[in-house]
Order: structure tokens, then sequence, then C-alpha cells
């Protein structure tokens, strides 16, 4: 026993060690390619806002980045791909939070970049067609290429194009809908959801929309079709693992640090909608009990655990967790989890410190 869980810490240990020291460096110099890129634009505010989410989000592309070490050594065109479909994601983003815009049909019409970028016809939309600025020197329509070139080198993508579209469009409505009017926005989302929640009853519109806002099952997917010989089977294993439970989780624990930023600001938090401290950590805990139930069944199921334990690290480590409340929280997820997470929570502590998140 003590040499299993040795072993699976020294695995654990060099999956984190090549993200931090090998993947990192990749994807700043992806981010820093874009980044140029977005400086070409034309319209200053989409210049601004591309830059923008890049130079604050950049964090949501290096922990995508993880997928790029499943099963081998690191992948650098999966990298690329990640990178790229996560700037469309936070550029868009922005282009729905940051400019004063608040038509569903411009935003709905924003994403359906999410959506061409997956698939790998040479198929492109107006996607600035009811958005009041539109000159952005190609920028938008480079990374939805970027991201057709690396599925178009995926031999099982047939596979796993159903799942990958269905989480793509079920993150562009999401994101539409959740940036429409204050007045509006609740009921939109839950007339969004309620088809849906027949399939997740156990689910609130909130989790099921947190769940919807996570990119982390289309990297995954997206890894898995690299394997030629991969089977429907092995899809619908880790699509059920990782919607809504590991996505849910994901995106629960980004609103649970945002909470008293998005009280202050009125921007909807997903995490708003528990009834009280009690409710919110009976659910937290429950996503993550079932994401590591869940992930136990996968092929490689220590490092769909490390990605877990990297999310309660990263997200639990940010300085907005340091209220009282949510420290306890906090405490209360890490102790939940195997000590390893602890450990990596330090981890990301120390590298917080020295900027390198």
């Amino acid at each position: 026993m003590y040499s299993k869980t040795f072993r699976h810490h020294m695995d654990q240990s060099k999956i984190i060690y090549t993200f931090v020291k090998d993947v990192f460096p990749v994807v700043k110099k992806e981010l820093h390619f874009w980044q140029q890129k977005a400086a070409e634009a034309s319209s200053n505010i989409l210049s601004e806002q591309a830059s923008a989410s890049i130079g604050k989000k950049s964090f949501h592309a290096q922990g995508g980045s993880i997928y790029s070490l499943y099963g081998s050594s690191m992948d650098e065109n999966l990298i690329k791909f990640i990178v790229a479909l996560q700037t469309i994601s936070d550029y868009l983003d922005n282009l729905c939070d940051r400019v004063g815009v608040e038509d569903v049909n411009a935003f709905l019409q924003l994403h359906c970049a999410i959506t061409d970028a997956l698939h790998r016809e040479e198929d492109y939309k107006d996607y600035y067609a009811f958005y009041p600025y539109e000159e952005d020197g190609g920028y938008l329509q480079r990374l939805v290429s970027t991201c057709k070139e690396y599925i178009r080198t995926l031999p099982s993508y047939p596979l796993v194009q159903e799942e990958v579209l269905y989480l793509g469009g079920l993150y562009s409505e999401m994101q539409a809908y959740k940036h429409t009017s204050l007045s509006v926005r609740e009921k939109h989302m839950q007339l969004w959801s309620k088809p849906h929640l027949i399939k997740y009853p156990e689910l609130s519109t909130w989790e099921f929309s947190a769940a919807a806002g996570s990119t982390l099952g289309i990297f995954m997917l997206c890894t898995l079709a690299r394997n030629p010989d991969l089977t429907k089977n092995k899809v619908t294993q880790v699509m059920d693992a990782y919607f809504p439970w590991v996505c849910g989780l994901h995106i629960l624990l980004d609103y649970f640090i945002d909470l008293q930023e998005d009280s202050s600001t009125g921007d909807l938090n997903f995490v708003s909608y528990y009834e009280n401290f009690h409710h919110k950590r009976q659910r937290l805990l429950w996503f993550l009990h079932q994401s590591m139930d869940k992930i136990s069944t996968l092929d490689y199921p220590l490092f769909h655990l490390t990605v877990i334990e990297g999310l309660l690290s990263m997200y639990l480590s940010d300085p907005k967790t340091s209220l009282p409340e949510e420290s306890l929280l906090s405490k209360q997820l890490l102790r939940a989890a195997p000590p390893s997470a602890t450990m990596y929570y330090y981890i990301c502590k120390i590298l917080r410190r020295n900027n390198i998140i």
C-alpha cells in the first residue's frame, strides 16, 4: 500500500513538474503570438478587449493545457489548439461583458466562432454580423482556423464530434444568455436550461449552467481523438465523468472565488444561488465527490485526479479565498480530496507569489 501511494505521488509530481517546466513556456509563447495578432485589429475596442482577455485570463489557457500531458510526452500541437480555443472563449466573454452591449442575437452570432472552430470544414460565419464593432484584422477567424487545422489531424475525431459539438453548443448558448441585461438574464437562463434539466434532474439551473461554462470536456475529448483505436464506449465514459461533474466542479470553483467581487459589481454568479453556507458547502463537496468517483473508472485515473486536484489548488490558492467564510470552505474542500491536493495548493501559493501563475 505504501509503495503504491508513493508511486502515485511520484507520478503526479512528474506530471506537475513537466506541466510547469515544459508546458507553461509553450503556452506563454502561444499567448504572446495571439497578443501580437490582437494588436493588429483596426478597431481599438476589439484590439483592447482581445489583448485584455489574454493579459488577465492567461491562467485559463495554462490550466487547460495540462491535457497535452495525457498518456504520453507533451503534445505541442494540442497546446496550440487548447490555447486558440480558450483564447476565443475568453475574447468573446470580454466582448459580451465589457463593452456595454446586451444584444443576445449579437452574442449568439459571436459564439458561432466556438462551434465553427470545432468543425473540420472550412466554413466561417460573419461573427460580428450583429455586433457594433467588426474590424478585428482577421483575428477571430484566424483563431477559428487554427482550431480547425488541429482537429483535421485527429484520426478519431468523428467518434467525439457529436459530444464536442454538444458541449460547444451548450457553452455558446449559456454565455450568450448569461450576458443579457440584468432584467431578463435569470429568465433567459431558466428557459434555456429547462429542457436540458430533464436529463439532469439532480442539478439546478445554475449548476447545469456552470457545467456548460467549462471547456475542459472539449479539451479532453479532443485529446482522446488522437488515438486511432478509440472506441465509442471510451468516449461515453469520459463524457459521463466530465459532464456535468468535472466541468461543473471547475466553474463552480471559479464562481466561488469570485462571489464577493461579483456581488459588488452586479455580475451574475452561479454560486450566489445557494441558500446559505451549509447548502453551498454541501453542493460543492457533492460535485467534488462525484467527480472523483466518476474518474476512478476511466483510463489513466491518476491523470484525471491530478486535473481535479489542480483545479482545487489553482482556485483555492487565489487570494480572493482569504476571507473567513471562503477560507473555511476552501479547507473543507481540500480535506475532502487526497492529501496531495493540499501539497499542490501550497505549490500554487508559491507560484502565485513568484508571478508564474
